[in-house]
């Protein structure tokens, strides 16, 4: 069959041929697998900026819960809460009777009570978007090694095609050699052969006269 020289075509059938294979090997194929084929064959990049991508989608309240999360695990929102509890407890059981909130500060409980209330769902939004960055990553991940995969195994058929083609053509050269070989050989013993048949009788002794009988 004659090679395509449409490049449609062309990449029609490289397409197929890729998908071929992976139906070979892991039998139906899932959409990312198809996906991953096609860019294979079309040559096309697998890998993507997730977080840039997962920026740019991020609404007002996901920015928030992560600004959130990421102040309210860290050390900073550890030693300021401290720092905040103490001048609270401090200045409460000084003041005595006078004080806002004397003990057992029940509208302390009351405060850090509504902050972990509400602190905990926000920390999960973030969680969650997080989780959901990392299944993103994966998969990214996944599309790439399958990607890289398939690109070795092709490239290793175009060496063994290569090296193919090379001992065939080592071997017409080698038999092209043996006839040019076969011909010299040939030609010299031609050449090394008399031309005049009386030149091959040469007699014993030149100056003796032959007797007849």
């Amino acid at each position: 069959m004659a090679p395509p020289t449409n490049p449609s075509d062309a990449l029609r059938l490289r397409s197929q041929d890729v998908l071929a294979r992976l139906q070979k090997e892991r039998g139906e194929l899932s959409e990312i697998e198809a996906d991953v084929a096609r860019k294979v064959a079309e040559h096309q990049i697998a890998t993507r900026h997730l977080n840039e991508a997962f920026e740019k989608k991020a609404t007002f309240g996901e920015r928030i819960a992560d600004h959130v999360a990421r102040i309210g695990g860290s050390w900073t929102f550890v030693i300021s809460m401290l720092s905040v509890l103490g001048v609270w407890v401090t200045i409460n059981a000084v003041l005595a009777a006078r004080a806002w909130d004397p003990y057992p500060f029940i509208l302390l409980n009351l405060a850090l009570s509504c902050i972990a209330a509400l602190q905990a769902p926000v920390i999960m939004m973030s969680q969650n978007r997080t989780s959901a960055r990392d299944r993103a990553q994966a998969d990214s991940d996944y599309r790439v090694n399958l990607k890289a995969e398939l690109e070795i195994v092709t490239l290793h058929e175009k060496v063994d095609h290569l090296l193919h083609g090379q001992w065939e053509r080592l071997v017409e050269l080698q038999d092209i050699q043996i006839a040019l070989l076969e011909q010299l050989n040939a030609t010299r013993e031609a050449l090394d052969a008399p031309t005049d048949p009386r030149d091959a009788d040469v007699p014993a002794d030149p100056g003796t006269p032959s007797t007849p009988d």
